[in-house]
């Protein structure tokens, strides 16, 4: 795993795409050459802006290919579902790129070099994805690893890397605890645990151990693995290996000295004067700009159903204190009126025939723009509850009260890789992902949410 913006992504993933922005690059550049010759495909990629137009094509076609989740662990071992988004993006490239040439000539490659470089990009693309696929799937290229324990945390961990083999990771074998030579669970001594350690790591041929043991009080044999880390074993914590693979807390075995001394849940005076500034200056453009639909909206909604277009409502924010949130109002006039704040099912018959639209294009959440501009919230942070649910996600789930820490926000981590949540097991999970935001928050963080709330809203996700 490689982290970068303060959050993890796999190694082979990051290089699939790479290796596609090169591979699409030089299509193009062969489609240029193989279309004018090689003089007057030098003169123009040097003095025609050549290399510019390509590059162009080449961020288009890995933004669509990223927007239609071909670097998705789901999608990345589905050979039909590849191929099928493939298509998709080829069709999408052909509609953006001509949008674009429309509305900026100079930047047009040229329909002969463009035809030939989409035939040689498709080959190209659909040959890659396909070895990709073939060496991906293939143990011999995996880290095996070992899982020392039998926590809680063991079986997701496990599951987690079985079902994503872009991790680069197999389970070569689970030791749930270790054991003296008649077979009896023992107290060992030092040597003892060494060499049982050692016995496994050999027999599994480990190249690391990654300890998920539950209680680990007198029971984690220390010396024994830091002999084996000194002789080159990777030795990893479970729960921090948890946190990069899955970009959540594992709330399933989360000790409160773990919050109290792991690196982070510390906002520094900067980070909040940045995100005070960024989000006020930016909701104010934003203001600005949507100001005029922000009008037709309300318009609508008071043409269509009897009750105020904005919607107040009381939410939970940062150290637990309650605020006034806005929104266009989507449901009936009174939906909610003996404060029985149900949670929004996909057919709910409290939508109004505006509100069903306005909910799905996430047009809705709009006026939040003036909460963030008085401080109430930032555009990323956890979002925030309604009071009778806060407490009850409160009385229920643990580590709770952590979401408060920092202002909520208009999106955030939990929302951009979660959806949207109903139960306590589903708020169990985005507190999860809330409190991995909250432990690395940070402005490339904040970047990385902003870029993925765009896909989110451009194609329509999650929306009740």
């Amino acid at each position: 795993m490689i982290r970068f913006l303060n959050a993890y992504f796999p190694a082979r993933t990051l290089f699939l795409g790479i290796s596609e922005a090169f591979l699409v690059t030089l299509a193009f550049m062969a489609a240029t050459f193989a279309r004018l010759g090689t003089s007057e495909a030098s003169l123009m990629l040097n003095y025609e802006q050549g290399f510019l137009k390509i590059l162009v094509v080449s961020v288009v076609f890995i933004m669509c290919m990223y927007y239609f989740d071909l670097y998705d662990s789901i999608v990345l071992s589905n050979r039909r579902e590849v191929v099928t988004r493939l298509v998709q993006v080829l069709g999408t490239v052909c509609i953006l790129l001509a949008v674009l040439y429309y509305a900026i000539p100079n930047l047009q490659l040229g329909r002969g070099i463009f035809l030939i470089g989409l035939v040689m990009v498709s080959l190209v693309l659909f040959a890659w994805r396909r070895l990709f696929l073939a060496v991906n799937t293939l143990p011999q290229f995996a880290d095996r690893a070992l899982i020392l324990g039998d926590g809680p945390l063991a079986q997701p961990l496990i599951a987690e890397i079985e079902s994503r083999p872009e991790l680069g990771m197999r389970i070569a074998g689970q030791l749930r605890q270790l054991e003296n030579g008649n077979g009896h669970h023992a107290n060992l001594t030092e040597p003892e645990q060494f060499d049982q350690l050692t016995r496994q790591v050999e027999t599994f041929r480990a190249d690391r151990l990654i300890v998920a043991m539950g209680d680990r009080r007198g029971r984690l044999p220390v010396e024994a693995l830091l002999r084996l880390k000194s002789k080159g074993l990777r030795i990893q914590d479970g729960a921090e290996a948890y946190e990069t693979i899955t970009g959540k807390v594992p709330i399933e075995s989360l000790r409160l000295s773990w919050l109290l001394f792991s690196p982070g849940f510390q906002v520094s005076r900067p980070l909040v004067i940045y995100k005070r500034i960024f989000s006020f200056l930016i909701s104010l453009v934003c203001l600005i700009l949507a100001s005029p639909l922000m009008l037709l909206v309300a318009i609508a909604i008071r043409l269509d159903s009897r009750g105020p277009a904005i919607f107040k409502q009381q939410r939970i924010g940062e150290g637990g204190k309650a605020f006034t949130l806005f929104k266009f109002r989507t449901m009936v006039e009174g939906a909610d009126r003996d404060d029985n704040h149900r949670p929004a099912e996909i057919t709910d018959n409290r939508f109004t025939r505006v509100g069903r639209w306005l909910r799905r294009a996430r047009i809705d959440e709009l006026p939040q723009l003036f909460n963030i501009l008085r401080g109430d919230m930032y555009f990323v942070g956890p979002r925030p509850f309604v009071p009778n649910q806060e407490q009850e996600c409160l009385d229920k789930i643990p580590f709770y009260r952590q979401r408060w820490a920092v202002k909520p926000g208009a999106t955030g981590w939990a929302q951009v890789n979660r959806g949207y949540c109903a139960t306590i097991e589903d708020n169990t999970e985005k507190l999860a992902y809330d409190l991995f935001y909250i432990k690395n928050i940070s402005i490339g963080l904040d970047l990385l949410i902003l870029f993925k709330t765009i896909k989110i809203l451009l194609l329509g996700k999650g929306s009740r």
